[in-house]
């Protein structure tokens, strides 16, 4: 056998790995794990439950496929129970090393923990809050560090140059090797974003994104372009709300239903019901054989060449149907189909300058520009 020989085909599109972003030069799989699907603390908040023998099956098909990506807070992923079993899967696997796993601080992960009296210091984006955060979730997952770490939320409290004291040091000390942010007002993101280019990496920011609200694409899909930064759109399929009529029914009639954490109802509304349709009908078009495939890929990469959705789903095949969407290819006027359903004002200054895409009128009535394309995304390939 020669020493450069081929590998063999990854078994899924999940093993086809893509750059994290132009700061971070590790491969990735293209879709995320998400971890809220892994556990078994949840049920009784409406989120849905898995054993763990049912969650290691999860995140064995998820590694076999070809999957390296696993994002999971500790707090709001079945109150730890997801680090816990995803560490003792690893372990029992002895796959860590092949493994990029972000967990991340800030919300209190002691909420539901009763022998906990003073909750207060778990609690915020301050460095406290940090490290014993940060030392719970090394002992969850079994390992010695986090591949990517996030502040989970803002509290507008705590100063970018705080977290920046004891991340630093962290950092050389390979606790963890990516920060980033998740829930973080634009001004003190862009501070922490223009500290994090100075001093180590920044890579990706994980924002909520489904086709019946995308106002995730007001002002932080364009600072991402801008910066370099790749994105982790999170609530893709709206909860689990974007399915089919005939689906919907079927969990009717099982009892099976769905998560009922937002809303006490875990059926859809009428937004949803005429997303689901729109899915539906494209997915048709393209020969998918599930409508989530068609809001996978729309949010995927029909726009751009840094994103990386974070899939769920407690049963296998759930999985594997948000998979096929790496295997589909939507044309610029079934994506601008799907993005029609939804009324979307971008707000201003964008109403008024664009997204930075196409010119503006502004520009545009000046004379004809031949404008240089932005990054494609990554198009299906054979394998």
């Amino acid at each position: 056998m020669s020493l450069f020989a081929a590998p063999a085909q990854p078994p899924s599109k999940l093993g086809r790995y893509r750059l994290l972003s132009p700061n971070a030069g590790v491969h990735v799989s293209p879709l995320q794990l998400g971890g809220v699907s892994v556990g078994d603390q949840w049920d009784d908040i409406g989120m849905g439950t898995n054993s763990k023998e049912d969650s290691f099956k999860l995140l064995d098909a998820f590694f076999d496929n070809g999957g390296n990506f696993i994002d999971t807070p500790i707090f709001s992923a079945q109150d730890g129970t997801s680090e816990t079993f995803i560490g003792e899967w690893a372990e029992k696997r002895g796959i860590r090393d092949q493994l990029f796993i972000a967990t991340k601080y800030s919300l209190n992960y002691t909420t539901r923990n009763p022998s906990i009296q003073q909750k207060i210091l778990y609690s915020g984006t301050n460095a406290k809050a940090l490290n014993v955060s940060l030392n719970q979730s090394l002992k969850n997952l079994r390992t010695t560090y986090i591949d990517l770490l996030y502040v989970h939320f803002w509290d507008f409290d705590t100063s970018v140059e705080e977290v920046m004291r004891l991340c630093i040091p962290l950092f050389f000390k390979e606790k963890f090797f990516i920060l980033e942010s998740l829930m973080h007002p634009l001004g003190s993101l862009l501070k922490l974003t223009s500290m994090l280019v100075t001093t180590f990496t920044r890579s990706q920011l994980p924002r909520r994104m489904e086709c019946v609200g995308p106002s995730f694409e007001r002002d932080i899909i364009p600072m991402a372009r801008d910066q370099g930064m790749a994105l982790a759109p999170w609530n893709i399929l709206a909860g689990g709300k974007l399915r089919s009529d005939a689906e919907e029914e079927m969990r009717r009639q099982t009892g099976e239903n769905g998560r009922t954490y937002v809303s006490p109802s875990w059926e859809r509304n009428d937004t949803e019901k005429a997303m689901s349709r729109a899915l539906e009908k494209v997915a048709k078009e393209v020969g998918a054989n599930h409508i989530t495939s068609g809001n996978c890929h729309c949010v995927f990469d029909a726009k751009d060449n840094l994103r990386f959705p974070i899939v769920g789903g407690r049963r296998v095949e759930q999985l594997l149907a948000n998979v096929e969407a790496l295997d589909i290819s939507l044309t610029v006027d079934q994506v601008e189909y799907l993005e029609s359903i939804v009324d979307f004002d971008p707000g201003f200054p964008h109403a008024m300058i664009g997204n930075g895409l196409e010119y503006p009128d502004l520009i545009t009535t000046s004379g004809y520009i031949d404008r240089v394309s932005a990054p494609q995304p990554i198009k299906p390939v054979a394998n």
